[in-house]
């Protein structure tokens, strides 16, 4: 695998720790301000996930459930990032429901690790399901203080980067696999 495939992984996970950094630490900003980040990260983060999916679809056999994954974030970022009014009103709702379709995509993806003998794929799967708690908690309740939803906001793209920070050390085991094919 290329090393600017590697390059993009972790950035995008490196980025979306900070995103739920800015989150957790500014919880009396509105979403109107964090829009545009919001916005940004998710848009980074769907095109670093489909040159990931590209580069890899030969050997990953879940590759139809990251594009589709991709593209919901790309999308979810252009609406962030062109209607901030948009996003103030549903984001609460939208952002569950990622977090839940996130989860179950990243505990799926875990199966592929485990075939390729990385050790680690369990927690990814934990993962994974955290993630899908988290964004039914966030369904729970939308009327969320501000202070809540940037706490649950935070903690959930936490877990989605150190997910794909994680990820990225199974590719180690990955590339083992496809050279001894």
């Amino acid at each position: 695998m290329k090393n600017s495939t590697k390059i993009w992984l972790a950035l995008s996970g490196i980025l979306l720790i900070a995103l739920g950094v800015v989150f957790i630490c500014q919880p009396t900003k509105t979403i109107f301000t964090t829009a545009w980040l919001i916005g940004c990260f998710t848009l980074f983060a769907g095109i670093s996930k489909m040159v990931f999916t590209f580069r890899t679809q030969a050997f990953l056999p879940n590759s139809g459930s990251r594009m589709l994954s991709a593209a919901f974030e790309i999308i979810m970022g252009c609406i962030f990032l062109s209607n901030k009014m948009f996003v103030a009103i549903s984001l609460p709702l939208m952002f569950s429901l990622w977090v839940i379709f996130e989860g179950v995509i990243v505990a799926v993806q875990s199966f592929d690790y485990k075939k390729f003998g990385f050790g680690g794929w369990w927690l990814l799967l934990l993962l994974g399901i955290a993630g899908v708690v988290l964004g039914f908690k966030c369904l729970q309740n939308p009327r969320l203080s501000a202070v809540s939803l940037s706490t649950f906001m935070g903690i959930s793209v936490i877990v989605y980067g150190a997910s794909y920070l994680f990820a990225l050390a199974g590719v180690k085991k990955l590339e083992r696999f496809i050279e001894g094919r």
